[in-house]
């Protein structure tokens, strides 16, 4: 029997040589960071399974397919025909989007599939997809039930969530796990629920993207679930299982004590970049979990220097010109003057001669040499 098995192993050694039987390769790919930040860059890595040297990688943008619940890939710039890096790094990314990427080898058989898709997010919105949570609040108790609407130039949408449970990430939709009623999915929380929700277009766009999470806890920071406009005022409250809200209740910012005494909520009046970060509180020895709380900048106009600048130099160069215009009339003027100062030498000059000629041809002159 034992002389049986170890044949039937030759062969199928033998056969995976002859027939081109390889070992298959896989594509991961990695996104860093996660969530956007103004003017930061996106580092895309493609790592092979099983790696060997000679491996060229191409990049892609993941583009919704709700019509086969899917994405289609489109190659990114300056990857056609693929890089020897098995890194992409993306400047001026702005909007929620995903990725993905695969890889061939020098031998033909050597080839990858497309990785899975990876995203990176943004909490901003986007004029051509929104999504809006109810209740607006980041942190939600079991068996709470929230809607995630999704909103803009589109009639069909779905919703996906990147759910972390257990250290591990899990990708699905709001049609196989939840209800979705038009461009709406409500679902309930359950323990442990953490995940990240966007929404998706027929049209193929993102939209914005929150963190929403569930906890056992009787106690939970009531903050907002979209980033707050810098310039604009913030109150944040502290909610106990049963009851709306609490009083004399402790926050935190980054972990540093920043309100303590009767009052029940924080008062933020003019949000700043310095306000962003994570939050909690704590009431009767209970702390709630931690939520970040984002500041979006307010885009500015370009500074009114700029056409007063352009002001300036168009008047510095009209002046420019009427000066050159007189100082070259002035040159004009002093050749033109020192060609008639010239012009009444040479006259004076040419008149002299003329006298000398007419006084050396007087007969007194010539008298002087008769007999």
């Amino acid at each position: 029997m034992g002389r049986i098995l170890l044949c039937v192993l030759d062969l199928l050694v033998v056969s995976s040589f002859c027939c081109g039987i390889t070992q298959e390769h896989k594509a991961v790919l990695t996104v860093s960071p996660s969530w956007l930040r103004p003017g930061a860059s996106v580092t895309l890595s493609c790592r092979v399974e099983h790696p060997s040297a000679g491996w060229r990688f191409y990049w892609y943008r993941a583009v919704p397919d709700l019509s086969h619940k899917n994405y289609s890939y489109v190659p990114l710039p300056d990857s056609i025909s693929g890089t020897v890096q098995d890194s992409y790094v993306l400047h001026g990314q702005t909007h929620t989007a995903g990725y993905a990427c695969r890889a061939d080898g020098r031998n033909p058989d050597y080839s990858t599939g497309y990785s899975e898709p990876k995203f990176v997010w943004s909490a901003g919105p986007d004029p051509t997809a929104s999504l809006t949570v109810t209740p607006a609040k980041e942190q939600h108790f079991i068996s709470e039930s929230v809607s995630i609407n999704c909103e803009g130039d589109s009639p069909q949408w779905i919703v996906k969530e990147f759910v972390t449970l257990n250290n591990r990430s899990k990708l699905s939709d709001c049609s196989t796990w939840r209800t979705m009623s038009g461009s709406s999915c409500t679902f309930n929380i359950y323990s442990s629920y953490r995940a990240v929700c966007w929404c998706e277009s027929g049209s193929g766009v993102f939209s914005n993207a929150v963190n929403i999470t569930g906890h056992n806890r009787d106690l939970f920071l009531v903050s907002p679930v979209h980033p707050v406009t810098e310039g604009s005022s913030v109150t944040l409250t502290c909610r106990l299982r049963g009851q709306n809200t609490v009083s004399n209740v402790i926050f935190y910012h980054n972990d540093k004590l920043i309100q303590n005494n009767s009052r029940e909520e924080l008062n933020i009046s003019k949000m700043s970049q310095s306000d962003e970060g994570f939050y909690k509180c704590e009431y009767l020895g209970k702390v709630s979990p931690q939520s970040w709380m984002a500041v979006q900048a307010v885009s500015r106009p370009e500074s009114s220097t700029f056409p007063v600048l352009l002001v300036i130099r168009s008047v510095i160069g009209v002046g420019v010109i009427i000066i050159l215009l007189f100082l070259l009339c002035q040159c004009i003027r002093s050749e033109a003057s020192q060609d008639k100062n010239q012009q009444q030498i040479y006259s004076t000059l040419l008149h002299g001669d003329l006298c000398v000629d007419e006084k050396n041809r007087r007969p007194e002159n010539s008298g002087n040499g008769t007999l």
